[in-house]
């Protein structure tokens, strides 16, 4: 078979010309040959099955930078590229169902019966910080009030980062409206980067000053999160452990991706590193989402120092069999530092319980 016309190769690829044009000025599907005389494109049948490939990356909406990459790789290699862009195209769709439905249930009147006092539920909550066993200082920061829990990993310039950040979310712990949880969170994580960004500009010392963030506030019985970096949220509902935040870390997107195996996260020598943090340079993306929480849920925050050293199965253990929080976080914390205590450690611990039954923390 000869050279087929552009508008024979796009009824065979099934792209229109304006495709086709598109993307051999993008140099992603160059024809053939071009003659001379009228600037026809022409195309060898031999590339149908890259101009098929295109057009199916295309549908599921990967960017053309990524396409021309999947479409230079073998087989195996472009295989795993698009397991990895629809690891996170899902990733992204999760956070985004979860927003689209806060928004349908305000929408629709549900979150107007809610009040900020909720008449039965309340919280028991307890915070501890440690340097641990090797660090000379601590660079982490905590707290835990009776609407606000936080927890903050400061790196290149000691714990000032971390405080910085708490202290711009504190105003939340004076109470927030249910039907305001999401906005009041996104503002004040916000103020949290501006704080960190004039703590930067302060002192040339600092310009590479950041931190990790991750916090709840409590509004009746709802629960709103923020999360940006590696530091971890927990809930213990029903006996079982989930983890409810997602690592904003390389290794992390490595394992997302299908590249490496959870046993070589473990030990991979880019684990500390980070895609999204409060300043430092990283992407400043943070996490949002809203739960309903429930008599008998125990959270826990804790910064990397417990769980990078700290298996899940021990956790779950403390947090179950503890029924006071300030004894499950110092549980927490000295398991850290008998695994070694590499790094700092924070834990915030917190119960839900009817309020007729708590006592103070």
């Amino acid at each position: 078979m000869g050279l087929l016309t552009i508008g024979a190769f796009a009824r065979a690829s099934r792209l229109s010309p304006k495709a086709l044009r598109l993307y051999d000025e993008l140099g992603l599907l160059p024809p053939a040959r071009v003659d001379p005389h009228s600037g026809y494109r022409l195309y060898d049948p031999a590339q149908l099955e890259r101009a098929r490939l295109v057009a199916w990356l295309r549908r599921l909406g990967m960017p053309l930078a990524d396409i021309r990459s999947v479409c230079e790789l073998g087989p195996e290699a472009a295989a795993r590229e698009v397991r990895a862009y629809w690891a996170r195209v899902e990733a992204d769709t999760a956070a985004r169902r979860d927003l689209a439905a806060f928004l349908a249930d305000q929408l629709s009147g549900r979150d107007t019966t809610m009040s900020s006092d909720h008449p039965t539920l309340g919280i028991r909550y307890a915070v501890l910080s440690d340097t641990g066993s090797v660090r000379e200082s601590n660079d982490d920061a905590g707290y835990a009030g009776p609407r606000l829990l936080a927890v903050a990993d400061g790196f290149g310039g000691g714990r000032h980062a971390g405080e910085a950040a708490i202290e711009a979310l504190k105003p939340l712990d004076a109470g927030v409206p249910g039907g305001e949880l999401l906005s009041a969170l996104e503002e004040a994580a916000h103020r949290a980067r501006e704080s960190v960004s004039a703590l930067a500009a302060s002192d040339p010392a600092l310009r590479d000053v950041g931190t990790t963030l991750t916090a709840m506030v409590w509004s009746g019985s709802r629960l709103g999160l923020v999360h940006i970096g590696d530091s971890r949220a927990y809930l213990l509902r029903d006996a079982e452990l989930f983890q409810i935040t997602h690592d904003h870390t390389v290794v992390q997107s490595l394992l997302d991706e299908g590249r490496i195996t959870p046993e070589e996260a473990a030990s991979h020598p880019q684990r500390a590193l980070l895609l999204r943090a409060v300043g430092g340079g990283s992407a400043f993306e943070p996490d949002f989402a809203l739960r309903d929480a429930r008599a008998g849920d125990r959270y826990l925050l804790c910064s990397d120092g417990l769980t990078g050293v700290v298996p899940a199965g021990e956790i779950r253990r403390v947090l179950a069999s503890e029924d006071d929080p300030g004894t499950a976080v110092r549980q927490l914390v000295a398991l850290a530092n008998g695994a070694g205590g590499p790094d700092n450690v924070t834990c915030v611990v917190a119960h839900v319980a009817e309020r007729r039954t708590l006592t103070s923390a």
